[in-house]
């Protein structure tokens, strides 16, 4: 296949949807579905079957639309008119939605269904990763290519050398999404210059902090964006060979990438001579086992290589000496779906989102007490008090805002005093916190800070992979002094025991699980130090959550 025959196809399948008097996009990611979406499709499929509408009407399967909490979602697109968004459907509403968009017919039972596309919950995002979430439908190429897919990889091959898209993600100052923020061009630059034989691209899709979910939604939505971004980052850097590492409880996320890379393969976009090009470039999925240490990029390849997936010292960096020894490129796949969109429109459009040191859009899983939970794309710099209370729609039952966690277990939490801090890298860093891949968990007054501490503790304590003793044993020995603070069972002494195990495990740990696994006691200590103190001396907890006549809180657990 070759650049015009892409185009070909793109404009077939924007004339075959034109076709249809009403496209209606039922979302079949993963929390829709979980709240009943497949029963909803199926209902749309046989209703228009049914009605002998198959000529006017078409049902497709698309991916994340954002709302998660307001699934099953369905969207419906009638020429000339604006996109209605129905929020709650149920099986018994589907002839409802088919009668008010093709038979003109009033339905009363669709009142108080409708999700305006006004509310700030759509206007305050941004949308460049997930512009085609929520439109395409993932298990066909055709739907991605009609949206401009795979043209910027076909404008990379033909226009630009290797060094100039280099430069061009150089210069749209994009990070790694997947938590450090390196900078992805001088990653880049790195892997092209380094001297080897045969080099590899992998995009990490091992996110594993709770409450995150952003990888899974881009790999189950838009798989192909990921692919096009890892081919041209194959051909910036000199690689034949990627690999997309997900993570095991992500079944399907591979399901659908796999059916993507045959697909594309089928059409020439991946394999030998891409698009009619000298390049040749393979994608094969690598599943992980369950670990969430396999995130960080040395025990992730270990895992690709076959071996146990544990953490080896660095240097040599993957960039010199990664994969069976070649230089490989390791990116999250967040960071994979912005390159499309950065060699297509080019990288000022992309710089113009963002501040000085932090460019672009940043996906965000928004989740705790928050009324509108979901997945949300703004620009790097919004405010925390955007984020909750614009788009978020601020705390169910009036009660107070308290803190919000980001980074997941390496990040930290942010206290009310910081509302209106930009989101960024450089301000993140400043309280304490990191962007991480994107997890956000707000809690309200009804969370206890040292509860919330023990909670991410005791996940990092399990996932350990035990290779190193500070990690191994420090985060089991600052997990039982957290369960004596919050049984109330705990001297002040422990406290100071605990900073000092802190300042043990973040110094030597081997691997960026066990160095950053104390950060959320320390912000905890920094912004709640009060709470902690009325545990140890009082024996009271300010939240109400721990019951000190019994073992534990669960103000965390019930958040997340």
């Amino acid at each position: 296949m070759d650049r015009d025959e892409l185009k070909a196809m793109a404009q077939a399948e924007l004339d075959q949807q034109q076709r249809f008097r009403c496209r209606i996009l039922c979302c079949m990611s993963t929390p829709c579905i979980s709240s009943g979406a497949t029963a909803i499709f199926e209902a749309l499929q046989d209703a228009i079957k049914s009605g002998q509408l198959d000529a006017e009407v078409e049902a497709v399967a698309t991916g994340c639309m954002g709302p998660c909490s307001r699934g099953p979602l369905v969207t419906v697109k009638v020429e000339g008119k604006e996109d209605v968004i129905y929020e709650h459907v149920t099986p018994d509403l589907v002839m409802d939605i088919i009668d008010k968009h093709v038979r003109m017919a009033p339905a009363p039972s669709l009142d108080g269904k409708i999700l305006p596309r006004s509310i700030p919950f759509f206007t305050k995002q941004v949308k460049t990763v997930l512009a085609d979430s929520g439109f395409v439908d993932p298990e066909r190429i055709e739907s991605y290519v009609a949206r401009d897919g795979y043209t910027a990889l076909g404008n990379a091959l033909r226009e630009m050398t290797p060094e100039e898209v280099c430069e061009e993600i150089t210069k749209s100052g994009i990070r790694g999404r997947g938590g450090a923020g390196y900078p992805t061009g001088l990653k880049w630059h790195m892997v092209r210059k380094a001297p080897g034989e045969r080099k590899y691209v992998v995009a990490n899709g091992d996110e594993g902090d709770p409450g995150a979910y952003m990888d899974r939604t881009l790999m189950e939505s838009d798989p192909h964006r990921v692919l096009e971004g890892m081919a041209i980052a194959g051909y910036a850097v000199g690689a034949e060979q990627g690999y997309v590492y997900v993570r095991g409880e992500y079944p399907l996320a591979a399901k659908r990438l796999e059916k993507a890379i045959r697909q594309a393969e089928r059409k020439g976009l991946l394999g030998n001579r891409i698009l009619d090009s000298p390049f040749n470039f393979r994608i094969d999925i690598r599943m992980g086992a369950g670990a969430f240490v396999c995130g960080e990029e040395t025990a992730l390849m270990q895992s690709i290589m076959g071996r146990r997936g544990q953490p080896v010292p660095r240097p040599p960096y993957p960039a010199h000496k990664g994969l069976w020894g070649g230089p490989t490129l390791i990116n999250n796949v967040e960071t994979f779906g912005n390159i499309a969109s950065i060699i297509g429109k080019g990288a000022e459009w992309y710089a113009s989102y963002g501040t000085e040191k932090s460019k672009g859009t940043k996906i965000f899983a928004l989740a705790g007490k928050v009324v509108n939970t979901g997945l949300i794309e703004v620009p790097i710099g919004i405010t925390l008090r955007e984020i909750v209370y614009d788009i978020g729609g601020g705390i169910p039952g009036n009660k107070a805002f308290k803190a919000a966690q980001t980074g997941g277990p390496s990040g930290g939490c942010i206290p009310a005093d910081y509302l209106d801090v930009p989101i960024d890298y450089e301000s993140l860093a400043r309280l304490g916190s990191i962007m991480g891949s994107g997890g956000l968990i707000v809690m309200d007054e009804t969370s206890c800070m040292p509860d919330v501490a023990k909670f991410f503790m005791e996940f990092c304590m399990d996932e350990s992979c035990g290779k190193c003793g500070p990690c191994r044993g420090g985060t089991v020995q600052m997990h039982r002094i957290l369960e004596k603070i919050t049984d109330g069972t705990a001297v002040m002494d422990d406290l100071k025991k605990l900073e000092e195990l802190c300042l043990m495990v973040k110094e030597t740990s081997l691997c960026g699980l066990g160095q950053t696994s104390p950060n959320p006691i320390y912000s905890t200590l920094r912004y709640f130090r009060e709470e902690y103190e009325a545990h140890i001396k009082d024996h009271h907890c300010p939240a109400g959550v721990c019951t000190f006549a019994k073992k534990g809180g669960l103000g965390l657990n019930k958040v997340a």
